[in-house]
């Protein structure tokens, strides 16, 4: 085995990983949100889970991307555990397609698929769905390209007499189970040692009995990926990457038992359904092995979620509204994955409007009854609300570096005017309570009728918020006109209240002090109007957002 053989041969390692990650990234760029909305809508039942988890990992070519982004999903509240045992049964089977397209060995096309990826996106200036599409398809041909160098470098070391022994004395089961795992555990796809294992066979370097052992071993330690990356995320997320692992394990222990009991006559139908092609055997048994284990495994589906409960005890630690400087979505201790990056952004950002909404009621509580504590809850709520509104800043700063779905990434820019708006709210609550402070210091009193208009206006900017986090939260223009009729509501409601003010005032039954608080209060609480309606814009297309402005005032005049 001399110095060429093993560069050529890693090489060609290096350029099938590089292969596996641009088509991988390519097609999640291309279409990510796509998928992900396509694995939310699909995934109602395990059944129809499986069969999506079977189609997206067959398109994405890792079951490993695929399970990472559903242990995601879990993690961000996309997805029930039930929902995600499905999709994880499915991957698990279109995960073999690499293999099956490895076996029947498409090298000699690489050039014409690597040559034509590369012109187009080289010679093309726009991101069009056809550049995205040839940069998957350049992917492919460095995936083959890679294959071809490791096939013609592994082709010289079936003479080495050192590579013979090393390989003739793998004969234990057990070993090779615990080497199919580790190399997987350390490459992070078992879609690459399987090529290679085939790829092995082929070239007569391993004989056909263990490999099917390795096999199993490469099952195993597909699931290292998920494992880890559930590490920081919620129990569920750690639930849902225990379902992959004790899916594998499990049937696992299952196959090595008819392998021990039966291998011979097994090898010999593998053999003949596959033209005594021994790459082609891999292939085979590997998608054979997992149709196999899915099929004795699905029906007790629940029953394993059920034990992941056991492996993965206790509740969720629940972070509440008024706990301070917490984020629970985003940040160093919550589990990441672009796929998700935006989703949980938007779950931050809906904690801290919910936060922001609550403080405005608190502030509003204050102003009446003059409640000290209220009062300090207000201020150290709002310093809350400047936390989060700073953390999700950096965040959305650090993820738009990111390679992200393209959908994904458009949205970025309206994400950063909603932390804005969410945090002017949280202003103009502190603003209420600034005024509260003002009428105890100078002992300064609100009429009844004062007190239940502002009572009134405050119902309409709190359905207004409703509303508004809701569309945002959601994507849903439900209450789109309700949203619309109500900011118009309130700048009438504000416009009402400053003359009946100024009638008070007049008829000498309300104080210029008060009245200036009173107006300073159904300002802000106009302005709050404003920025939720803005939030609420905040997730509309270009198109629907000029006809909704198009039947609304303008409130730029307004915000501050």
């Amino acid at each position: 085995m001399n110095a060429e053989t093993l560069l050529a041969l890693f090489g060609g390692l290096g350029l099938f990983l590089l292969g596996m990650k641009m088509m991988s990234e390519s097609i999640e760029k291309a279409a990510g949100a796509k998928l992900r909305e396509i694995l939310e809508f699909f995934t109602k039942n395990t059944f129809t889970g499986m069969l999506v988890g079977l189609l997206f990992t067959a398109i994405i070519q890792s079951s490993s991307a695929c399970t990472v982004m559903v242990v995601s999903f879990v993690n961000s509240g996309l997805m029930t555990l039930y929902q995600a045992a499905g999709v994880i049964f499915g991957s698990n089977i279109g995960t073999t397609v690499t293999a099956q397209l490895v076996s029947f060995d498409l090298s000699k096309y690489a050039p014409v698929f690597l040559l034509s990826g590369v012109l187009v996106v080289m010679f093309s200036k726009k991101q069009t769905t056809f550049v995205k599409l040839a940069s998957i398809l350049m992917g492919f041909g460095v995936l083959f390209t890679g294959l071809d160098a490791m096939s013609s470098s592994m082709s010289g070391l079936k003479t080495d007499p050192r590579v013979i022994d090393l390989f003739s004395s793998l004969t234990s089961p057990l070993l090779a189970i615990i080497v199919g795992t580790l190399l997987t555990a350390i490459i992070q796809s078992s879609s690459v040692t399987v090529s290679i294992l085939l790829l092995m066979c082929k070239e007569g370097l391993l004989g056909l009995p263990i490999a099917m052992f390795i096999l199993l071993g490469c099952n195993i330690g597909a699931c290292t990926s998920a494992l880890l990356a559930s590490a920081t995320g919620t129990k569920d997320a750690k639930r849902a990457a225990m379902i992959h692992f004790l899916f594998n394990v499990i049937g696992t222990v299952i196959i090595y038992i008819l392998l021990k009991v039966a291998m011979d006559p097994i090898l010999a139908g593998f053999s003949t359904i596959s033209s005594n092609d021994p790459g082609r055997v891999v292939a085979n048994a590997h998608t054979i092995f997992k149709i196999a284990q899915t099929i004795m495994i699905f029906p007790f589906a629940k029953y394993l979620v059920k034990l992941t409960y056991v492996v993965v005890p206790g509740e969720e630690e629940k972070i509440g509204y008024r706990e301070s400087y917490q984020l629970k979505f985003i940040g160093a201790k919550a589990f990441f994955n672009p796929a998700t990056a935006v989703v949980n952004a938007i779950n931050e950002l809906e904690r801290m409007a919910s936060l922001a909404s609550e403080n405005l009621n608190r502030a509003m509580n204050c102003l009446i009854t003059l409640d000290e504590e209220d009062m300090q809850e207000v201020y150290a709520v709002e310093d809350n609300i400047n936390y989060l509104n700073t953390e999700i800043t950096h965040y959305l700063v650090k993820i738009n570096q990111m390679t992200l779905p393209i959908e994904d990434q458009k949205s970025l820019g309206s994400l950063f005017h909603a932390a804005n708006d969410i945090e002017r709210i949280g202003d103009y609550a502190r603003g209420i309570a600034d005024s509260a402070v003002k009428r105890k210091e100078g002992n300064i009193t609100f009429t009844k009728p004062a007190q239940r208009e502002l009572g009134d206006m405050l119902n309409m900017v709190n359905t207004l918020l409703l509303f508004a986090i809701e569309m945002f939260y959601t994507n849903s223009e439900e209450h789109l006109q309700d949203i619309i009729n109500l900011e118009e509501g309130v700048d009438e409601k504000e416009i009402e209240l400053q003359k009946n003010h100024v009638q008070r005032l007049a008829d000498g039954l309300c104080t210029p002090e008060a009245g200036m608080l009173f107006a300073d209060v159904t300002g802000g609480l106009e302005r709050i109007a404003d920025h939720a309606t803005n939030l609420a814009f905040s997730v509309l297309s270009e198109e629907t957002l000029a006809v909704a402005k198009a039947g609304s005032k303008d409130r730029s005049s307004h915000s501050a």
